[in-house]
């Protein structure tokens, strides 16, 4: 079943309790910090309806569903789920990144191998099929919680003893299911979720068996609470000021839970710390959900591009040897994650039961690539942009008093663009650039998927080492010691030895410097 924006939005009026600092939000829908957002997402929805939108849906035995729940068998299958992600993205400007076709990924890859979620028990095995089976037929909109706090985490990778914290753990078992209690880190779009998948990506030191659970909750199950930051969107001067803030923010928050029950149909994993983590990336769980982070970033790559050549052009200084090469290195730059999201599809691999995935390496460069240069693009656009972001005036009002109005479309406009056109260009850019909404941005590309070494350690483990270091073994073992191939020319001889060289070359008089 495809849901409408309007069904969307009726199911998250459900109950879930929310906090903004002290104050309780029981409605997102209708909230000032929270209230647009959900539209945007409901939008997303709605789209699929629309002439176009057959991208973001799939038929399969008569049934439509979100084209995110398609498990891929074919390279045609590939290429349908990236244009579903890239019609999402376009729909947000590449700044949701955990709508619903990233979770969507989790869930789909993972079932795509429920042998892996058998070492825990034949049962998981069936509740991840199961609720995979329930995700596509009710159209599921799912958020993840997949970080503990960083007391909890395994030495090895983080160089530090573990401690007992309050991490979410199950504290009590029965015939019926498990009771979870603690907290859960970070739930992005949780506010807006049908349900939470909450989990381990990182290590877990031993000991802490108890924190190693995998299980699904919905945001309003008795005792769980969603502890949001700071909503930017309540802050929005207006949507001609703060266009992306007042549509856009997702919401991060973090997921508490009080003696929360949870059927075991609901559990995937329970008490076993390696197995907890290994089911993201034995399955096609992890590279699913990513590939669809790639092509979202690509989406924003896009934006930057965009809004960088429209400034200078709006400066009248596009035509700069130096601004022209600056744009151009941004556009390599956008070219270079275009192919590296081309090269997640053209390297695919098969998988059993007829299956197939994105290129597990390169998707893991992609998003390096991501994390790395996020900071360096957005630097350059505001470099491009100079002090202008700054010359506009507060807030769109001034086009609403009698004495302030005329004075700016005189003084701010240019013979190519009226002040309007610029006010509203440079505000977007700031929106993205130098807001609060643009200081959550640069945080969240950088840290998207943990500490730059984390995503380093992903791309090395799905790295063809075997292959390479025998590309290197077959280079050595095709020579070896032999006769010198010009006797004359030996090392240190220089065709003849190394005082005659010498002897040969002139003199040269030092100057007075050298001579000091």
């Amino acid at each position: 079943m495809l849901k409408t924006g309007a069904d969307y939005l009726e199911g998250l009026r459900d109950g879930r309790v929310l906090y903004v600092g002290g104050e309780r939000v029981d409605d997102v829908t209708t909230h000032p910090g929270f209230r647009n957002a959900a539209r945007s997402y409901a939008r997303l929805y709605d789209a699929r309806f629309e002439p176009g939108g057959e991208d973001l849906w799939v038929e399969e035995d008569g049934e439509r569903f979100a084209a995110y729940f398609l498990q891929p068998r074919s390279r045609e299958d590939l290429e349908k789920r990236t244009r579903c992600s890239a019609r999402i993205a376009a729909l947000t400007h590449g700044m949701m990144g955990r709508s619903p076709d990233f979770v969507g990924g989790y869930i789909t890859g993972a079932a795509m191998q429920p042998e892996v979620f058998a070492r825990g028990g034949d049962r998981f095995a069936e509740n991840v099929t199961g609720f995979y089976q329930d995700c596509r037929r009710r159209d599921v909109f799912l958020s993840h919680a997949v970080a503990p706090p960083q007391g909890t985490r395994d030495k090895a990778m983080y160089g530090r003893e573990a401690a007992r914290v309050p991490s979410l753990s199950v504290v009590a078992r029965d015939a019926d299911g498990i009771t979870i209690s603690g907290m859960k880190m970070l739930a992005t779009s949780a506010a807006f979720s049908d349900e939470i998948w909450i989990g381990n990506i990182l290590p877990l030191a031993a000991g802490h068996e108890d924190e190693s659970v995998t299980c699904i909750v919905p945001p309003n199950a008795p005792g769980l609470t969603l502890w949001s930051r700071k909503p930017y969107e309540r802050y929005a001067v207006s949507e001609f000021d703060n266009y992306f803030t007042s549509h856009f923010d997702e919401s991060d928050c973090v997921v508490v839970c009080e003696n929360v029950k949870v059927p075991w149909h609901r559990v995937l994993t329970i008490d076993d710390i390696a197995l907890s983590r290994a089911i993201y990336f034995e399955t096609p769980a992890h590279t699913l959900s990513n590939h669809q982070a790639g092509v979202r970033y690509r989406e924003k790559m896009r934006l930057l591009l965009g809004l960088a050549r429209r400034i200078t052009q709006s400066m009248g200084i596009a035509g700069v040897p130096a601004v022209a090469d600056d744009l151009g290195h941004l556009a390599a730059l956008y070219g270079m994650m275009s192919g590296m999201i081309a090269g997640q599809i053209q390297g695919h691999e098969q998988l059993p039961g007829g299956f197939v995935n994105y290129d597990r390496h390169v998707m893991y460069s992609a998003i390096y690539f991501a994390t790395q240069h996020y900071d360096e693009i957005c630097a350059k656009v505001r470099e491009l942009s100079g002090g202008s972001v700054l010359q506009m005036p507060a807030d769109v009002s001034v086009l609403e008093n009698p004495v302030t109005r005329p004075l700016f479309e005189a003084l701010w406009s240019t013979p190519q663009q009226s002040a309007l056109d610029k006010f509203q260009l440079f505000k977007l850019a700031w929106d993205i650039l130098g807001s609060d909404f643009a200081g959550r941005h640069l945080q969240y590309e950088r840290f998207y998927m943990g500490p730059a070494f984390v995503v380093r350690a992903h791309a090395s483990r799905e790295c063809d080492w075997a292959g390479i270091e025998a590309d290197i073994d077959t280079l050595l073992s095709s020579y070896g010691p032999g006769p010198l191939l010009n006797p004359g020319m030996a090392a240190g001889d220089g065709g003849g030895s190394g005082k005659e060289a010498q002897a040969a070359l002139p003199a040269i008089a030092p100057t007075t410097a050298w001579a000091t």
